[in-house]
């Protein structure tokens, strides 16, 4: 999908940007022009997956953007407060946070212990209402303020909770900080709104749980990219409190072709759809 320029000259705060969906993203805004805040902890290279803040920011500015990278652990609520006071020094203001930053622990709850439970839910539900809450001054003032999370519906089907029930509480609760702040600021020009893929996305942690086959039958993150730059391009007061889908975000805007988006394109019917979607997708084709 084509980019249109609606983001030129706007600042975005992206957590976990140095690599994956949110990396994807940052790629997408930055062929508009626009300043990214890459606000992830990999400073140093890490043993087993690519990328850190600075090749990231380095990409950024390659495709046309400007960029700033500050090491960020979204748990740390000094680290978080740095970030923001630079990024406003440095452009002036914040006009868009993604909250993308996520742990994940597809584990049961007899074979979660609470170290790793307290690392989803200290990144995944606090990190994001510390971001959303440092950065809120900042869009308060900026004429398209935007707040999108990575997190899924709010689908309170019991098998979501059933064999991994600490994860789906850390992710929900990105998902409640859409509902509840979206109400919240509404009369005050921030929109709010979450973005979830219909199928696995190939990022480092399908990797981690699946194996480089994880690709096979996964899209790209390039999908969620162009979704989430369809949601930012929006008028803020007319799309607020939303949880989209990627595709059918694509969709209304008039992709019809989605084989481009397939890791595999020969398997582009046979994708494995995501976790945490509403039973109709899963009693519909592809």
């Amino acid at each position: 999908m084509q980019n249109v320029g609606a983001l030129r000259g706007k600042t975005l705060f992206i957590t976990g940007a140095s690599r994956g969906i949110g990396k994807a993203i940052a790629l997408k805004a930055a062929r508009d022009g626009a300043n990214i805040i890459v606000a992830a902890k990999t400073a140093d290279p890490h043993p087993k997956l690519p990328g850190t803040i600075y090749t990231a920011a380095e990409e950024i500015e390659k495709a046309g953007g400007k960029a700033l990278a500050c090491v960020v652990d979204v748990r740390d609520e000094a680290q978080v407060r740095a970030a923001v006071q630079q990024a406003v020094a440095k452009f002036g203001g914040i006009d868009i946070l993604v909250n993308n930053a996520s742990a994940i622990s597809l584990t049961s709850t007899l074979k979660t212990d609470m170290k790793r439970y307290d690392l989803m839910n200290g990144i995944n539900a606090r990190g994001t209402f510390l971001v959303s809450k440092e950065c809120l001054p900042y869009l308060l003032k900026s004429n398209h303020a935007h707040i999108l999370n990575i997190s899924p519906p709010l689908t309170l089907t019991p098998r979501w909770f059933a064999s991994n029930v600490a994860y789906t509480m850390a992710k929900y609760g990105m998902s409640m900080c859409v509902l509840g702040m979206a109400e919240e600021f509404k009369e005050r020009g921030v929109a709010v709104n979450a973005l979830w893929p219909r199928t696995t996305v190939h990022t480092a942690a399908i990797e981690m749980l699946r194996g480089p086959e994880g690709a096979i039958y996964s899209r790209k993150p390039d999908i969620m990219a162009d979704a989430a730059y369809v949601i930012l391009s929006h008028k803020p007061s007319k799309h607020t409190g939303n949880f989209y889908i990627d595709d059918e975000v694509l969709s209304e805007v008039g992709v019809k072709d989605f084989t481009q988006y397939a890791c595999y394109p020969v398997n582009a019917d046979k994708l494995e759809l995501d976790g945490f979607l509403p039973d109709k997708y899963y009693k519909s084709k592809m």
